[in-house]
């Protein structure tokens, strides 16, 4: 199976495992809104790879991950209710990764390849 254009990933770095399970919701701008373009789940390696039904374009998007309902399944308390990732998607031709790296108190993330 191909991969979309746009894939992600979600480390629970306090645990040192991937984080399963988690929603993922995928939003491109347009004008003053965001439209929905993709949802998925997390797999047991904590990754959304092919997710996205719709052709991609170029623009500006943002990711949004359910973080509060994924350490609440765990009975774990977190600073950060939600996490959502903007970022500008400009070439076509290349594959565009956003990981997630995810504690109860802190997150980072960067682009990955």
């Amino acid at each position: 199976m191909e991969r979309s254009k746009i894939t992600s990933h979600i480390l629970d770095v306090e645990k040192g495992k991937p984080a399963s399970g988690v929603a993922v919701t995928l939003a491109r701008m347009n004008g003053e809104k965001w439209d929905h373009v993709a949802f998925g789940i997390t797999d047991q390696d904590g990754r959304v790879g092919k997710w996205i039904e719709k052709e991609v374009v170029t623009g500006h998007f943002k990711i949004s991950f359910g973080v509060k309902e994924y350490f609440s399944s765990q009975n774990r308390e977190c600073f950060y209710p939600a996490v959502s990732i903007e970022f500008y998607l400009n070439d076509l031709n290349q594959h565009y990764h956003v990981p997630l790296l995810l504690s109860a108190h802190g997150y980072s993330t960067y682009r990955g390849s």
